[in-house]
């Protein structure tokens, strides 16, 4: 007969055990305060007080006073700001930019440079890839052949069919006058035309001329957290009821490749039209969502990681993203240290205790033991994983152990709208509220993957979930989730 302890035994003391290290602070103060006020009672209070102040010097009961008072200013004075998410919108892609694989596929035999091979390469990445028919792709794509109508108007055309439609659905959706605007934050990585996209966004919306205005360019896939950050940075010293406009975003038109290189083919599969809006602010009047931490890491491996995901010209001359095998060891790489760094500033204190003991244990014994990974689900009650491909999000449930609803959001945009770049994290977002799954209370956890070697990732606590949340998934939110097989077949 076993003698092991029932498993609903264990469970409970599990429980107790982590209920105890979390507030063990509370633990050990309660105790200490109750035993000081049983000894004051013990010998009164009024004659301990009369006793001391008797015995007090003016200085004393001046530095008393004046330290605390001091140090309660100093803390105030210097703490950071808090910061506050208004509310958000996304693109609405429309029916007719949808591209079924049949079309995409038979676009891709037009390419001349194209042969069987690649044709039956590409075929395979899309039934693998977990992307579903009804993603979309910018108007000039759906021309035979397509590359004769990538041109830079059609790609002007593509930032403000995107871009000026969330930018009017966010307006729309907090009633924010674009004159109320204070700080525009825009990312798209590839396409950075004269005039920028901040100045068509401050022209097409008359903006005020002291708007402060920023483009970030070249950061790949993270930069929409990248952006948050530095929104972040610059309302920790505006006034208060300073708003902060970021729009992320990327523009398909110019950078579809027309090569045969395999590496560079799968962008095409993959990548899709998209873009999100997010009006930040110093001030919680109307706020949806508190800003707790926003964290950066990087591998220290830039320049392996500059060979897995950077933009290059093939030996015929044409130009498209790279992406090579050695991208998953990298972004693994890049997601330990964010976790490192994100781990202490919401992880409850038995876990970081269990983390801090198997990080000496890994020391004393030359790292023969198994790193432990700490159990973020005890921080977060919902996961917004950047939707960069089916392997992107196979690994990091199986690394941060997660179940299959925690990743469903992710797994459900890459199917609907495919990768989307920096904005796939707010369809995400906007799948978990559509879904009416989002609570007063709830943590969000951001994860941005870019250029190989960076990882991004921003935590959120919720204030008021949306009154009206379907978004982007308003045509389709009642059929999803849906089964993904490993292998679409058609």
């Amino acid at each position: 007969m076993s003698m092991s302890s029932p498993p609903l035994f264990d469970k409970g003391l599990k429980a107790v055990r982590r209920r105890v290290v979390d507030n063990i602070l509370a633990v050990v103060t309660v105790p200490l305060m109750v035993a000081a006020l049983v000894a004051v009672a013990r010998f009164g209070p009024e004659e301990q007080l009369a006793g001391r102040l008797r015995e007090a010097r003016p200085v004393h009961l001046i530095l008393a006073t004046f330290v605390p008072a001091a140090a309660a200013t100093v803390y105030l004075m210097l703490r950071p700001r808090a910061v506050y998410l208004v509310d958000y919108a996304c693109f609405r892609t429309a029916s007719n930019c949808r591209m079924p694989f049949s079309s995409f596929l038979e676009h891709a035999k037009q390419v001349p440079v194209l042969n069987e091979r690649s044709i039956r390469f590409m075929t395979k990445l899309l039934e693998r890839s977990g992307l579903g028919e009804e993603t979309c792709l910018p108007p000039a794509h759906h021309y035979i052949p397509p590359y004769n109508y990538c041109t830079l108007d059609a790609a002007r055309g593509e930032v403000d069919l995107v871009v000026f439609s969330a930018l009017d659905d966010l307006f729309a959706k907090t009633g924010i006058s674009p004159g109320a605007i204070d700080i525009v934050v825009v990312n798209c990585s590839l396409f950075c035309p004269t005039p920028s996209f901040v100045d068509m966004i401050i022209n097409r919306y008359k903006l005020r001329s002291d708007v402060r205005s920023v483009h970030l360019s070249g950061m790949g896939c993270s930069a929409g957290l990248i952006s948050v950050g530095l929104a972040r940075n610059l309302l920790q010293v505006a006034p208060k009821g300073t708003h902060a406009l970021v729009v992320s975003t990327e523009t398909i038109t110019p950078n579809y490749y027309f090569g045969s290189e395999r590496a560079m083919l799968l962008p095409n599969c993959l990548f899709r039209i998209g873009g999100a809006t997010a009006l930040l602010s110093n001030s919680p009047a109307k706020a949806r969502f508190r800003l707790k931490h926003v964290v950066r890491t990087l591998t220290g491996a830039q320049d392996s990681a500059y060979t897995c995901v950077f933009q290059q010209e093939d030996d015929n001359g044409n130009v498209g993203i790279n992406l090579n095998k050695d991208l998953m060891t990298i972004a693994g790489n890049a997601l330990k240290a964010n976790i490192t760094t994100m781990g202490p500033l919401v992880l409850p204190a038995s876990e970081q205790l269990l983390f801090a003991l198997s990080f000496i244990a890994q020391k004393v014994l030359s790292g023969k033991l198994k790193p432990y990974i700490p159990d973020f689900r005890t921080a977060f009650e919902h996961f917004c994983i950047h939707a960069g491909g089916r392997a992107v999000i196979d690994e990091l449930q199986r690394s941060l152990r997660l179940s299959d609803e925690q990743v469903e959001a992710s797994r459900m945009a890459l199917h609907r709208f495919g990768n989307t770049s920096s904005s796939s994290l707010w369809y995400e977002l906007a799948y978990i509220e559509a879904k009416g799954r989002m609570r007063r209370g709830d943590r969000v956890w951001m994860i941005g993957f870019g250029s190989g070697f960076k990882c991004n990732s921003a935590a959120w606590e919720c204030i008021a979930p949306a009154a009206n949340a379907e978004g982007p998934w308003a045509t389709s939110i009642h059929r999803y989730p849906v089964d993904i097989p490993d292998v679409t077949k058609h």
